[in-house]
Formats: C-alpha cells, sequence, structure tokens
C-alpha cells in the first residue's frame, strides 16, 4: 500500500549515518525464534571486532531466552545472504553497513 502526501516531503532521516558519527544502526534477528519475534537494533562501532560485537550485543540479547547458548547459532546470514563472521575482523571489514540484517537460526 502506497503513502500518498499532500506535500513535498523535504526532511532528511533521523536515523541516517552521519548522525552517528563512527557508529552504525545493526539490526540482529533470531530466526524461528517465537519469543524474539523482532529484530532488535544496536548502536555499534563500525570498527567492532564481530567477537565483541556477538558477546556484548547479540549474547546479551538473546540470552534473555533461556534456550539461548552461546555456541547455539550455526548459520549467520547477513542482508540475506549466507555470512561467515571471523572473530577478530571489523563490522566494516565484514560488509556490515548502517542499518544492515544479520540473522541467525540456533
Amino acid at each position: 500500500m502506497g503513502v500518498r502526501a499532500i506535500s513535498t516531503y523535504e526532511f532528511p532521516s533521523a536515523d541516517r549515518q552521519e548522525m552517528y558519527g563512527d557508529d552504525q544502526l545493526v539490526h540482529v534477528h533470531w530466526k524461528g525464534n517465537l519469543f524474539m519475534c523482532a529484530a532488535a537494533c544496536f548502536r555499534a562501532p563500525r570498527a567492532m571486532p564481530w567477537a565483541d560485537f556477538k558477546a556484548a550485543m547479540v549474547d546479551g540479547w538473546a540470552s534473555s531466552d533461556p534456550d539461548y547458548t552461546p555456541d547455539a547459532p550455526k548459520s549467520w546470514e547477513l542482508d540475506g545472504r549466507p555470512f561467515d563472521p571471523k572473530p577478530d575482523q571489523s563490522l566494516a571489514d565484514l560488509g556490515v553497513g548502517h542499518k544492515s540484517l544479520i540473522s541467525f537460526a540456533g
């Protein structure tokens, strides 16, 4: 369903990349989990290593489900494509961009 505006919309997005400096917004979704039915959004530095991002943000969020164990995620996706993150690579090096969606099954 389209949206019809009555005039020209000329306002910049409030969550555009330049509003965050060296940080970015990253969405994380646990596929198939009914308790975590929607993606979470985290503000993270682009230079943050994957291991730190996963430990500080993903594990902290997902562990609110008692079925989660940090070693459980088996298959990762980045923006709908298979993704094999390396612990020492930064989010930027892995291709994680502003408002990217990281999904996992576990």
